[in-house]
């Protein structure tokens, strides 16, 4: 097998052909999908080995008092051989990693072969092909994570070790000092605690990610900024604890500690960092030092380690082996997450460049991930390369007109409802706004009075009760849209549910086993933009078409407000998965087709996504997602090529189409038109007349299921097959 090693001597990088370990007693072994890159740790001891002897020496003090302990000893020659020997040698790097167990050792009974485990540890979780690990340094991980994701485990238990040592509670303010990979984590699981983070780093890229992640507020430790996002949070006393997870030789860090924090707070130690104490400034303050070793209670300890002797939950809630466990239930449950933080993957093959691209700076990083050769040949065991678009097969109930006017009710009136379908509707001759249902009676009220509901209400299952309500729109957050759409079927409403129809595969079957069983298919999906009157018309101008088409799908999304909504990826889900439909459904409309497979990569952070759609005809969809673009420029433009002709749109403001003859559209004289009053219109023509629904519901649940084949590609990295049910 093949693993990373380093000579200490000559700071020689080298990927070894060495032999496979065995599997002992107590252990399992593991073989690699992906194995993470410790930019501080990892590229502190790679920067240590390129050193001259007198310049390690000087990193590595404890190790120079050794020294001096052996010569008074052993003398001279004898350390020297020692020394040398030691030196010049090839040592292991990783410690963090996902696998899959290939084989099983005495005694272990709580995973078996082909579970996807996470492993930790310096000398079992190494950069290599297969590792023997013990008991008590894997996990399980939890079924539907991605192994990409899993293999930041051990990172993740150091940094929830350090939160749990600051005993951080509800309501407190917090300073993480150094946000590189580990501080970026310790930053997430505060937040997700309930406690108020401001963030400190050199870095402006890195204080802008810990912003998207959860941080109140970022900056530079050297301006005035940080300082001063403290005294607006603490009104002036200081945070409750500093979590120090920089490295470097500096000093500044438990400098600024000593500053920023409260009378008697707490200093958590997570990083390296230098730590010569001012002794009044901690003395004045009665600042409580604290040090987070490593991934907690267990580490070092041989017998914990190696023997597999846990230690009593009644003692030591929470040990290595749980904290890795906890913090993969996090990620599984969308309350931390990684995926912003992957900078980078490289193949396993490629290992030594890549280290020597982040040594020398040429790769600006966060986290990278090697990726074995196994992951590409077993990817389809360890995330799944095929996304099920369910078969429509139910005996429908025969569908009843509404009698004039049709009634409508809203559950939900946030600010898509009440700027881009109710105003359509509330002027809508033959439509009887009826009841708007909202948690809170305030906004309820509000769309009452603006778009004059008879009623308004919290109350959603007398709305789902009340047989005169002919259709229900759901206009609520995401992750709600799947539950509102199954319970309103199964009561036999109509249902208009705005993008997305589904976060999970899970949530989409739920909604077709509620058609199933109530033999109710009404339904619709906002995907508006098929009906937009220029898009429709340059579809009619363009024509029949033959062969094969290429489409392009330019979607300059811009980047979210602080606090928007749609950054709470763990509830919400990603913002692809929210607006993406409307891109996909578009590119098959004009395609006539539903899609066959789908391809997504990303740039660092998913910031900027790229899909590709493989159709039947083999013709191609590519849609660039990006949020790094201009704000000027247009936010969609779309080409279509096929048979000698192009179609053209220009943000739904001109579109054009080029064959033999070219047209080329009047430019819209007001707003741009993006299709939500016909899709309305065709909506309630389908309510009214008990006909047709606008779109068939085969070709909803396909472009929800090809939307959330999109994030199980980015986190497989591969081609992901829409697999359809006969």
């Amino acid at each position: 097998m093949k693993q990373v090693v380093q000579n200490y001597k000559s700071g020689e990088l080298a990927v070894l052909d060495v032999p496979v370990p065995g599997c002992k007693p107590g252990g399992v072994l593991v073989r690699s999908a992906f194995s993470l890159i410790s930019t501080g740790t990892e590229l502190m001891k790679v920067s240590e080995a390129g050193m001259s002897m007198l310049g390690k020496a000087r990193s590595r003090p404890d190790q120079v008092a050794k020294v001096m302990q052996s010569v008074a000893t052993n003398g001279v020659p004898a350390t020297y051989r020692k020394v040398m020997g030691k030196l010049d040698s090839y040592t292991p790097l990783g410690y963090s990693l996902c696998g899959v167990v290939e084989q099983v050792g005495a005694g272990i009974d709580d995973v078996k072969v082909g579970d996807l485990v996470a492993c930790a540890g310096n000398e079992h979780a190494l950069h290599a092909e297969l590792n023997w690990v013990p008991k008590n340094l894997y996990a399980r991980v939890p079924d539907g994570l991605a192994p990409r994701h899993a293999a930041f485990g051990t990172v993740g238990s150091i940094a929830m070790q350090g939160v749990r040592q600051g005993e951080s509670r509800l309501g407190e303010v917090a300073l993480v000092i150094g946000l590189g990979l580990i501080g970026q984590l310790v930053v997430q699981l505060l937040a997700a605690s309930g406690v108020r983070v401001v963030g400190a780093d050199p870095d402006p890229a890195r204080c802008e990610l810990a912003e998207r992640l959860g941080a109140a507020a970022c900056g530079d430790p050297a301006s005035a900024a940080v300082e001063a996002a403290v005294a607006e949070l603490t009104g002036g006393h200081g945070v409750d604890q500093v979590y120090l997870a920089a490295g470097g030789g500096s000093n500044q860090p438990v400098e600024l500690a000593a500053r920023l924090c409260r009378d008697r707070g707490r200093v958590v130690d997570i990083g390296k960092c230098r730590l010569d104490l001012p002794w009044n400034a901690y003395y004045e303050k009665e600042l409580d030092v604290r040090f987070s070793r490593s991934y907690g209670p267990g580490r070092y300890d041989p017998e914990y380690e190696l023997e597999g002797r846990d230690y009593p939950i009644g003692y030591v809630r929470w040990t290595e082996r749980r904290n890795l466990a906890c913090f993969l239930d996090l990620l599984a449950r969308g309350s931390v997450d990684v995926e912003p933080l992957v900078s980078h993957i490289a193949d396993f093959d490629d290992a030594v460049e890549t280290y020597q691209r982040l040594k020398e700076g040429d790769l600006k990083a966060v986290a990278v991930l090697f990726r074995y050769p196994e992951q590409e040949a077993g990817k389809a065991e360890l995330a799944a390369l095929a996304v099920a678009v369910p078969a429509v097969n139910v005996q429908r109930s025969p569908a009843r007109s509404a009698k004039a006017p049709v009634r409508l009710a809203f559950v939900g009136a946030g600010n898509y409802a009440t700027s881009m379908l109710l105003p359509h509707l509330a002027r809508r001759e033959g439509v009887e706004l009826s009841t708007v249902v909202t948690t809170t009676a305030l906004s309820a009220a509000n769309a009452q009075r603006k778009f004059g509901f008879a009623e308004a209400t919290t109350d959603l299952d007398a709305v789902l009760g009340d047989k005169s309500i002919d259709a229900v729109f759901v206009v609520t957050r995401h992750s709600s849209h799947a539950e509102l759409t199954r319970r309103a079927l199964l009561a036999g409403k109509t249902v208009f549910v705005e993008k997305p129809l589904a976060l999970t595969e899970d949530e989409l079957a739920g909604v077709l086993a509620a058609v199933e069983e109530s033999g109710n298919d009404r339904l619709q999906v906002g995907f508006n933009r098929r009906f937009a009157p220029l898009l429709q018309e340059a579809r009619k101008r363009f024509g029949v078409r033959t062969g094969p088409a290429s489409l392009r799908y330019l979607v300059n999304a811009g980047r979210l407000t602080h606090g928007s909504w749609y950054l709470r990826q763990g509830t919400e889900g990603s913002r692809f998965a929210g607006e993406g439909g409307h891109f996909i459904d578009t590119a098959s409309w004009l395609l006539e087709a539903d899609p066959v497979s789908v391809y997504a990569t990303a740039t660092s952070g998913n910031e900027d996504l790229q899909i590709v759609l493989r159709y039947p005809d083999e013709s191609t969809a590519t849609i660039s997602y990006v949020t790094t673009g201009a704000p000027g420029f247009p936010k969609e433009t779309l080409d279509l090529v096929a048979d000698g002709k192009v179609l053209r749109l220009d943000d739904f403001v001109r579109a054009s189409v080029y064959g033999r003859k070219k047209w080329v559209s009047s430019r819209l004289p007001k707003a741009r038109d993006k299709g939500q009053n016909a899709e309305l219109a065709a909506f309630i023509k389908a309510v009214r007349t008990g006909g047709p629904m606008p779109v068939p519901l085969q070709s909803l649940v396909a472009t929800t299921a090809a939307t959330l084949a999109v994030q199980a590609g980015l986190a497989g990295g591969v081609p992901v097959t829409l697999a359809r049910a006969r």
